[in-house]
């Protein structure tokens, strides 16, 4: 998609005909189960499955002419590379136009593959950037615990956790905070952004160490991408 495109579902110029629309989207979401470089184009345009319009469909077309120029693209695993687990999170805040709601995404690597992502909606409008990368944090956290109990069940046990890595300082921060030992703001201010649930969920993971949550540097982000 276009940097900063910004899709709404009361868009003019309705489509005559949805059902090629529906037909080419249903496509788009199987192949994101291979490949995880449009996962979010192809969840922004599945928003608009029921009232397509014009705009709607000139960004599947879009997706479809980067497919057809990165076909021979794929998922490699070399062979000899540490089986060491690692994820990325990251959220789009506020970045459905009609709702307000913030979009987060996760993928874990295994090795020099990826094996595990995700691009969701969040249901709620989070009300700032923190709360959003906290959230999708809280996720990730959960696909933490399965791929650990997977990793376990394939002999494959992890010694030393999983590292996600997050663009959010305050939301790495987050992770390590508790009720003692930090200041009544502090305290007050996180109460905003997560329940009491979601807060003892994460911390659960990380004081155990089996969830190691770092900050992503812009410098680590553009030697990741040039990998890719």
């Amino acid at each position: 998609m276009e940097p900063n495109l910004k899709l709404c579902i009361n868009a003019r110029k309705d489509l005559e005909d949805t059902t090629m629309y529906r037909q080419i989207v249903g496509s788009l979401i199987y192949l994101t189960l291979s490949r995880p470089d449009i996962a979010f184009a192809v969840g922004v345009v599945s928003r608009f499955m029921q009232n397509s319009r014009k705009p709607h469909l000139e960004a599947v077309r879009r997706i479809l002419r980067y497919v057809k120029g990165t076909v021979d693209w794929g998922l490699f695993y070399e062979k000899g590379v540490e089986c060491k687990v690692n994820g990325y999170c990251d959220a789009d805040y506020a970045g459905d136009h009609d709702t307000r709601c913030s979009t987060t995404g996760y993928l874990f690597n295994l090795g020099s593959g990826a094996i595990s992502w995700c691009s969701k909606r969040q249901p709620t409008v989070s009300l700032s950037t923190i709360e959003a990368e906290y959230r999708i944090g809280v996720m990730a956290t959960q696909e933490c615990s399965w791929l650990s109990q997977l990793m376990k069940y394939l002999n494959q046990p992890i010694e030393d956790g999983i590292t996600l890595l997050c663009d959010n300082l305050s939301a790495v921060r987050l992770s390590f905070l508790t009720g003692e030992g930090t200041s009544r703001r502090c305290r007050d201010d996180t109460s905003q952004h997560r329940g009491s649930s979601r807060r003892h969920f994460h911390k659960e993971f990380t004081s155990k160490e089996i969830l190691r949550v770092s900050r992503l540097s812009w410098d680590d982000k553009t030697q990741y991408e040039s990998e890719q």
